[in-house]
């Protein structure tokens, strides 16, 4: 028996499109924060020279380009990926 099904053989308690649904989310919620880790080691590691309490100003400038760049890097290879004919 697995956790999805019941000892009488009856449907579970989350239909398959909610558990589909759940997943889903799950995967986004995943991938979305291996995203921002990613990005903030890459660009800390590239901009941040200096660490301290505060961003000088060309830190400043520095991460929001990487930020931009990394993003749009990211577009484009989606893009490649879902689109690309099969």
């Amino acid at each position: 028996m697995d956790s999805f099904s019941s000892p009488t053989g009856s449907s579970s308690k989350f239909s398959t499109d909610e558990f589909m649904d759940n997943l889903k989310t799950q995967l986004a919620q995943a991938y979305a924060q291996q995203f921002v880790e990613t990005l903030t080691g890459k660009c800390f590691e590239k901009c941040i020279t200096k660490p301290g309490s505060s961003m000088s100003g060309s830190d400043s400038s520095c991460v929001s380009r990487c930020v931009d760049r990394y993003i749009e890097a990211t577009g484009i290879i989606s893009r490649a990926l879902f689109n690309a004919p099969r």
